[in-house]
């Protein structure tokens, strides 16, 4: 069964635009997911322009919807330590009900210079990537363990201290975790520790290939691949709604079962209706579920 969403990244836009796209969202039964991203500085426009903290608008925006699930695709996991993120994410989830799905990623690539800029605008350590990829994999075990163990714990690991952890209250159940990215060693992270991966559309040829190294990856490790949902993002076009579609059923037909449409700004009055009667309902895709 394929699954549909959308992506509003809040930058150049008002509070007020993205609560509107959201509330319109959630009151079509097409769309089942949301998400914003996670930049502390423009990443595309203009270079000072407004732009929000993904985290406390998700909660702010969890708190306005009654049915979407709901996330950061996906959340830096250089910008925050992991057992605050846990604790971050376990309030946006009671806010929700329960309808939070855990995006996480490595963290912005070192080759994209807007992005690259907003560490040592907030003082942000910039780690390599070898440090950043183990370290998302300690961070993921913390954070998982503070959501489902009764007692306190300790861990120790290379890059991760913690002492007398705990995490109260729980999440409403395990928030799915989503790791998204395409380097290898991100994937080994993918297969031990996520339900769903999510990879950027484009080259859908590239990213095939990475589902079946993910594969690979899951087998030597004996976790059956089928476990891990294959989602991607896809750009949108309002003035070309067709390529948009043809890219969705490649897509689905390439294993890709989890779709998130990204919705470039600014957004029309009605995109969210737009989106099911342009995209979702007009995708064989959609129409065989």
């Amino acid at each position: 069964m394929t699954s549909f969403g959308i992506a509003t990244a809040p930058q150049q836009v008002e509070y007020a635009d993205v609560l509107r796209v959201w509330r319109e969202a959630d009151e079509v039964p097409e769309i089942e997911h949301a998400w914003l991203f996670d930049h502390l500085l423009p990443i595309f426009g203009v270079q000072d322009g407004p732009i929000f903290e993904g985290w406390t608008l998700l909660s702010a925006l969890a708190a306005q919807t009654r049915r979407l699930r709901l996330g950061i695709l996906v959340t830096s996991n250089r910008f925050r330590p992991p057992a605050m993120l846990a604790k971050i994410a376990t309030t946006v989830d009671a806010v929700s009900g329960g309808r939070l799905d855990f995006g996480i990623g490595v963290g912005s690539r070192p080759s994209h210079p807007l992005a690259r800029r907003e560490y040592a605008a907030h003082g942000l350590p910039f780690h390599d990537t070898g440090r950043a990829t183990d370290s998302l994999d300690e961070a993921l075990t913390v954070i998982e363990r503070l959501w489902t163990e009764d007692a306190p714990f300790d861990f120790h690991g290379e890059y991760v201290h913690l002492d007398g952890a705990y995490g109260n209250p729980k999440p409403a159940r395990r928030p799915p975790i989503m790791i998204g990215g395409r380097a290898r060693a991100t994937l080994r992270v993918v297969a031990k520790h996520a339900d769903l991966w999510n990879i950027p559309g484009g080259d859908l040829a590239d990213c095939v290939a990475r589902s079946r190294m993910l594969d690979d990856y899951c087998a030597e490790i004996g976790r059956d691949p089928a476990a891990i949902t294959r989602s991607l993002h896809l750009g949108v076009s309002y003035d070309t709604p067709e390529a948009t579609r043809e890219a969705i059923d490649e897509a689905v037909a390439a294993g890709f079962s989890h779709i998130v449409l990204g919705l470039p700004a600014p957004w029309p009055v009605g995109v969210a209706r737009w989106v099911a009667d342009e995209l979702v309902d007009r995708s064989p895709a959609h129409r065989g579920t």
